[in-house]
């Protein structure tokens, strides 16, 4: 497959995106979102996608701001956290890093959905650009290190 690049504007599209990449994913997973609130991480086809990518011994990491509308509205996921908290690893960012407006997805370090602003649906999709990703791969490593522990499988506090 060559490089493809995708804008996209709508939820529809974000979610469409999402779920390519989820399937795409092999070995790791790279999640950063303020608050993961329109994500779908509970939906039974993020489940059996994020099972069927943890079974496979992917390692998924997520960090986010709030981890309030998780604990609410995602009990698939708490219950996958529970089943594979060994290859699941939330962190919550602390405050220093709350400015962070932006959202995005990293499969395998080759693959990206990004919305520039999570309040906004206007994003773009990078599937087998390594290259484009790079500027991303270091952004969430700087979130991943200033980011403590969230949530667990049980307790709360994303």
């Amino acid at each position: 497959m060559d490089r493809l690049v995708i804008p996209f504007t709508t939820r529809a599209e974000f979610q469409q995106h999402l779920a390519s990449c989820l399937s795409r994913a092999e070995q790791t997973l790279q999640m950063f979102d303020p608050d993961y609130a329109i994500w779908e991480l509970g939906s039974t086809t993020t489940d059996a996608q994020l099972r069927r990518f943890l079974q496979g011994g992917g390692r998924l990491q997520l960090a986010a701001h709030d981890g309030r509308h998780v604990e609410r509205a995602a009990p698939r996921f708490l219950r996958l956290l529970k089943d594979y908290g060994h290859l699941i690893e939330v962190r919550r960012t602390n405050p220093q890093l709350r400015q962070l407006t932006d959202s995005f997805c990293i499969a395998d370090q080759r693959d990206i959905v990004r919305r520039f602003h999570a309040d906004h649906f206007r994003g773009e999709a990078v599937f087998n650009g390594p290259a484009d990703l790079q500027t991303s791969l270091e952004r969430f490593l700087t979130i991943w290190i200033e980011s403590g522990p969230g949530l667990y499988a049980n307790s709360t506090g994303l």
